[in-house]
């Protein structure tokens, strides 16, 4: 049986807490990144030598389908309108690359795909960022022959990132205030940890 995950974006907030714990996995053998460039020397510790990091042109993804051929995809790609810099550049990642790995993942007859979305991912709202979260959950949950495929929904994402988010910051110092009025069917609204939602896309997996 192939014991190989696939991780896209495996440098972000989710993407590193995942590929840390991927690699401390008994259940896989190898673990298969691919990043825009090389990876770090010292991001991960890699001491049962699991990790396999490829470059490649994400322009031409659909071109790397031979590296889906692993037993479960895990997608944490995902960006910003202003890291983005217009809503074109942002749908490019945040809609279309997703799309694209989890037709290939259907291509491959992988037995699970798990991407992150986002709580209150919505089709129809006026919300530009939650319609195309909500669009994509609709064209991958719709894609026949695509087994087990699974999103996540966090709130506000709790970790530490490069990139400066000085609104981010405030929030998640408030956090762990905030959070304990959020109950019931608030809950789904309480600030989450990245690694949380790394053992989140982990569970949703079939072993």
């Amino acid at each position: 049986m192939n014991k190989t995950a696939l991780v896209l974006g495996a440098t972000g907030l989710v993407g590193k807490a995942l590929v840390k714990q991927l690699l401390v996995d008994p259940r896989y053998d190898a673990i298969t990144c691919v990043v825009r460039r090389p990876l770090p020397a010292k991001l991960f510790n890699d001491p049962l030598h699991k990790l396999n990091p490829i470059v490649i042109d994400f322009e031409k993804l659909q071109e790397y389908h031979g590296y889906f051929n692993v037993r479960h995809v895990y997608c944490c790609l995902g960006t910003t309108l202003k890291t983005a810099g217009s809503k074109e550049a942002f749908r490019k990642v945040d809609f279309e690359y997703v799309h694209i790995a989890a037709q290939l993942c259907r291509n491959s007859q992988c037995e699970g795909f798990v991407w992150i979305s986002c709580v209150g991912a919505d089709a129809a709202s006026s919300n530009f960022y939650l319609r195309v979260k909500g669009e994509l959950e609709n064209a991958i949950l719709r894609m026949t022959q695509l087994k087990h495929a699974a999103a996540v929904r966090p709130s506000l994402l709790l970790g530490k990132r490069h990139e400066s988010r000085p609104m981010e910051q405030v929030a998640q110092y408030m956090a762990p205030i905030v959070g304990m009025f959020m109950v019931g069917p608030f809950a789904k609204y309480r600030p989450v940890s990245a690694v949380e939602v790394a053992h989140k896309m982990i569970s949703l997996q079939h072993f």
